[in-house]
């Protein structure tokens, strides 16, 4: 690597759901200048959820002109990286789209998914790709734009894709069709065993392969700039793509096996690192694709998804008025000892991994007259640890990989009681790091490595700071009564909304 590549930047893409980041990042992984777009979003019917790709084009440009501007320094390479599952389609001719794009919170396919798993194809689906048959994964959204007759399958000129293709089709000019390992591993038709699309669920689900996008590693060059095409200047390589969530445990230079992030969001997102081997499956997690390097080295990952762990926090201030901002939360729960035997399963839109029961619903137990805005505020807290160690239980009984490290990051990350509760729950150190765009450092890291700014992910790694580690208590007998205590409440929060029909009879008026 020549100095003039070391002292070169990285431009860093982050195509999120409700707007684009653009990031400068340098070869000691700072952030040397940053732009923001949102763009809008489109609900035309009940449950469902669009984008128009050529607006969140238009939010790219924007990013790379403003987080440029004034700037004379040079481009190593771009790394791009997006939110999962949605999906577009375009002309290859003229580059125009040919319908709005269907978001991953979409759900206008629940019909076909419940069809597929009637129909006995869930084990099929399941050994191939390691996910589940839901709306939320891109194939059967295909399906629908192929069923309904808004594409056609024999059509030559289509082009159907994930964020991330089209983003590269436009930055390049249409030279390059691509996507990488990860994010084709989110659609349902990729062989994640295999790194290769399916044809036998292509098939399944009625989609042309010759329409799908070409794979290529998540780190290397795959497509330069073309002039005119983009506020770029030509021949700027394209060495790194991922899936958000594959980009943040990137990101958090989780490079070896047992390491795992968690994202602390509106809900919370573990993966662990498990491997170059496809992982078991088992119900309640997903296995995915976490990134494949230029020497086609690939990393495998559990997934667990927990839907509500910020959200419970809007909840206390929004639904209860117990706080007015969400910093009040951990004071307040430092206030009191502990919980006070108060336990919140907030299973507010039923239950993630590794329960999956859409049916489970929010429970609050062992409330006394002594119970306050404390014991709530602390039962809200250890709600989210809670959850985190049932998913990570679930990753390593699965994986046979013990945690090494829970490395931590999103808005509920900056509470010192929460991490501090995580690690005497996991039995393990909890560690923040310095910088906590860990997307945005992830797809940076990709591209840099894939043009050799960085030599391998061990020098990368020296680029990750941690803030603070905090960790276990040593004596976990008070932790553990608390965890056997969450459980139970846990299991009067399930199958709470069974449908009517499943419903034992109650009591009847006499």
């Amino acid at each position: 690597m020549t100095s003039e590549t070391r002292n070169a930047a990285v431009l860093a893409i982050d195509a999120g759901t409700t707007g684009v980041r653009s990031f400068l990042v340098d070869h000691a992984g700072a952030t040397l200048g940053s732009a923001y777009r949102e763009f809008p979003q489109y609900f035309p019917r009940p449950g469902w959820v669009e984008h128009d790709a050529e607006e969140i084009w238009h939010a790219v440009s924007a990013t790379l002109a403003a987080v440029l501007e004034g700037r004379d320094l040079a481009l190593a390479a771009i790394g791009i990286t997006n939110q999962r599952e949605t999906v577009v389609a375009w002309s290859r001719s003229t580059g125009r789209t040919l319908a709005p794009a269907i978001v991953w919170q979409d759900r206008r396919t629940a019909p076909y998914c419940d069809a597929l798993e009637a129909d006995g194809h869930v084990p099929l689906v399941r050994s191939l790709t390691g996910l589940v048959v839901d709306p939320y994964f891109s194939g059967t959204k295909l399906h629908w734009w192929f069923a309904n007759g808004v594409l056609d399958r024999d059509d030559p000129d289509l082009a159907v894709g994930t964020v991330d293709s089209w983003l590269i089709w436009k930055l390049t000019g249409g030279r390059s069709f691509v996507t990488d390992t990860s994010n084709a591993s989110r659609t349902l038709l990729f062989d994640i065993n295999r790194l290769a699309w399916s044809p036998e669920l292509a098939e399944l689900l009625q989609i042309p392969l010759a329409a799908l996008p070409t794979v290529v590693p998540s780190s290397g060059v795959c497509g330069h700039t073309e002039a005119g095409a983009s506020p770029l200047p030509a021949g700027i390589p394209i060495a790194g793509i991922a899936g958000d969530q594959q980009a943040a445990l990137f990101g958090q230079a989780c490079f070896e096996v047992g390491m795992a992030k968690n994202t602390y969001g509106t809900g919370s997102f573990v993966l662990m690192n498990v491997g170059n081997t496809a992982p078991a499956v088992v119900d309640g997690l997903l296995g995915t694709v976490a990134w494949t390097l230029a020497d086609g080295t690939t990393t495998y990952a559990y997934e667990g998804a927990i839907f509500v762990t910020g959200a419970a926090v809007q909840w206390l201030r929004d639904g209860l008025g117990i706080i007015e901002h969400a910093a009040e939360l951990e004071p307040l729960a430092r206030s009191v000892p502990d919980s006070g035997g108060v336990y919140l399963v907030p299973a507010f839109t039923g239950l993630g991994s590794p329960w999956w029961d859409p049916y489970a619903r929010g429970t609050i137990v062992g409330l006394t007259r002594g119970s306050g805005r404390g014991e709530l505020a602390r039962a809200t807290v250890d709600a989210m640890v809670f959850q985190t160690r049932d998913v990570v239980e679930a990753m390593t009984a699965s994986s046979g990989c013990p945690l090494r490290e829970l490395r931590v990051d999103g808005g509920a990350a900056v509470m010192d009681l929460l991490l501090q509760l995580q690690a005497d729950q996991l039995g393990v150190a909890v560690t923040r790091p310095v910088r906590t765009e860990t997307t945005v450092l992830g797809a940076a890291g990709l591209a840099g490595l894939g043009v050799g700014l960085w030599s391998s992910t061990a020098e990368l790694a020296v680029t990750w700071q941690a803030e603070r580690t905090f960790e276990p208590e040593p004596d976990r007998a008070v932790g553990d009564a608390a965890f056997r205590s969450w459980r139970r409440a846990l299991e009067r929060s399930r199958r709470w909304a069974i449908e009517e029909t499943d419903a034992p009879d109650g009591p009847r008026a006499g």
